[in-house]
């Protein structure tokens, strides 16, 4: 008995631990360990977006989207949220035939000489000079119209790729305490359409097992009421849950902080807005790199001093590992060396089409965006989707 409460005594004794750690001698859950910072995941993506809208090259623009769906295809998770890219790679469709539709009915600045069809022409008054409904539609305003809209539907799809990769949770605790409110407003208008769709599968399955209509009108609104009952239940649940953890509690900062804060925040997203339109154009490359990392450290300043009027605590934090680094740097070199291309050899990525000509692909642009690839390779894989035939055992 005296060992046993020497023991108590000497266990009492011990150094505190961190919040969010194991005890000692616990190992770490596999599963935790596996997992992947979600902020890297977004700079992947939109690294290999920032690429895409170098370029109009179609070869490098499908290479691009290739990528990032062969990395989706073999990281995604078995959760509902990674869903989504079949959604954006929708959108992206959508926005691809519009855009071919607006070149055909409403004419393309671009002049040709091929013509393929001639449409009906809508006369129009002199107050709309520079707008046509109908007429010609060349080859060659169909191929720029084609190059334009494959750049934004590869940027929409790179979009996709983080939603579907990045977990929405966890990078809304990976984020600044300026930023949490916003964050957790933003997290739950993402995550209520995917739960939105997965109630509507399972009580349309549940109806199919007990022979009861799941379609037409009958079923729709007698598979809507559960679901907007469900989705009541869930917004209560979590208007409990944030009270009970202190949403919305400030601390006190003095007014000189408050007055730094903003000033910061406000000229580093006018310095990121400023750097990102020169970056962007032809005419701001000398000085879009610049005045964006200058934009970028005043608006993460900004933010570092706004987090002081937060008080919250995160609980297992997920952590900025040598992988996360690989992951981030990867999309960075393809951003980064396409950039570079462009300014060397900007006809490789900006194919011609006045006079009409087949695109080539660039050799070494072309294996700079393969190094997005790096992600399938150095992160592990997801776990296996459980087996719903399976019964839980106790």
């Amino acid at each position: 008995m005296r060992e046993a409460r020497g023991s108590g005594r000497a266990g009492l004794a011990r150094p505190r631990q961190e919040r969010g750690t194991p005890p000692a001698g616990v190992p770490v859950p596999r599963a935790r360990r596996a997992q992947l910072h979600p902020g890297a995941w977004w700079l992947w993506a939109l690294a290999l977006g920032t690429a895409a809208t170098r370029t109009t090259n179609p070869l490098l623009l499908a290479l691009l989207i290739t990528v990032s769906g062969y990395v989706v295809a073999v990281r995604r998770p078995h959760t509902p949220w990674a869903r989504s890219y079949g959604a954006f790679v929708k959108l992206a469709a959508a926005v691809l035939l519009l855009r071919l539709a607006f070149a055909v009915f409403l004419g393309s600045p671009i002049p040709g000489t091929h013509t393929l069809f001639t449409l009906p022409e809508v006369p129009l008054p002199d107050w709309a000079q520079g707008i046509r409904l109908g007429g010609r539609v060349t080859a060659e305003g169909l191929t720029f119209a084609l190059y334009d809209a494959l750049r934004l539907a590869a940027l929409l799809i790179c979009v996709g790729a983080a939603n579907a990769l990045a977990s929405p949770s966890r990078l809304l605790k990976s984020l600044p305490g300026a930023l949490y409110e916003l964050g957790v407003a933003v997290v739950v208008a993402l995550t209520f359409a995917p739960n939105l769709i997965a109630d509507v599968r399972r009580l349309r399955a549940a109806r199919r097992l007990r022979g009861r209509p799941d379609k037409g009108v009958r079923g729709l609104v007698q598979v809507g009421l559960p679901v907007l009952e469900g989705a009541l239940e869930r917004s209560v649940s979590l208007a409990a849950a944030m009270d009970a953890r202190g949403y919305g509690r400030t601390a006190e900062v003095p007014p000189a902080v408050r007055r730094t804060t903003a000033a910061l925040t406000l000229g580093g997203l006018l310095g990121v807005c400023a750097g990102t339109y020169g970056l962007l154009t032809a005419e701001g490359g000398s000085y879009g790199l610049p005045v964006l990392l200058a934009g970028l450290a005043s608006a993460l300043a900004g933010l570092r001093l706004g987090g002081r009027r937060t008080l919250r605590t995160r609980y297992r934090p997920d952590p900025w590992d040598a992988r996360a680094w690989l992951v981030s740097a990867s999309g960075a070199a393809v951003a980064a060396l396409l950039i570079l291309a462009g300014s060397l050899d900007p006809g490789a990525l900006r194919p011609g089409v006045v006079p009409l000509e087949p695109p080539t692909l660039p050799l070494w642009p072309a294996a700079a965006v393969l190094l997005g690839l790096l992600p399938a390779f150095v992160t592990p894989a997801p776990e296996a989707a459980p087996d719903p035939r399976k019964e839980p055992t106790t």
